[in-house]
């Protein structure tokens, strides 16, 4: 199961799938269902300042960094060493479908 929350949610709801799922992340998505942004421990940490009191839509990082459900491992992990990110959202028309973390490609043996 993704951890995905809608871009209205408290965030609190937003903390506990980020919790529950070990990712480290949540994904935001749109009414439409459609990935609208990333919540990661650096946009808590970030919005520090009265952070319970925000919606998802609003603590975000909008546009985030996302690979096609059928590339190839290797290629998911080039974007991340590249970007300097631990997880990955695979979407397919925009709407998420998976999610890769680096601790996958490690426990695969690719680093």
């Amino acid at each position: 199961e993704l951890p995905l929350v809608p871009d209205t949610a408290r965030m609190p709801e937003a903390m506990l799938a980020m919790t529950s799922k070990h990712f480290g992340c949540t994904g935001v998505v749109s009414a439409d269902g459609v990935l609208a942004g990333i919540i990661t421990d650096g946009d808590l940490r970030r919005h520090m300042q009265g952070l319970l009191d925000h919606t998802a839509g609003e603590v975000m990082t909008r546009s985030p960094r996302t690979i096609a459900p059928d590339a190839l491992a290797e290629a998911a992990l080039a974007q991340m060493q590249d970007s300097k990110i631990t997880s990955l959202f695979a979407v397919q028309g925009d709407r998420p479908r998976g999610i890769l973390h680096i601790h996958d490609c490690l426990r695969a043996g690719m680093v």
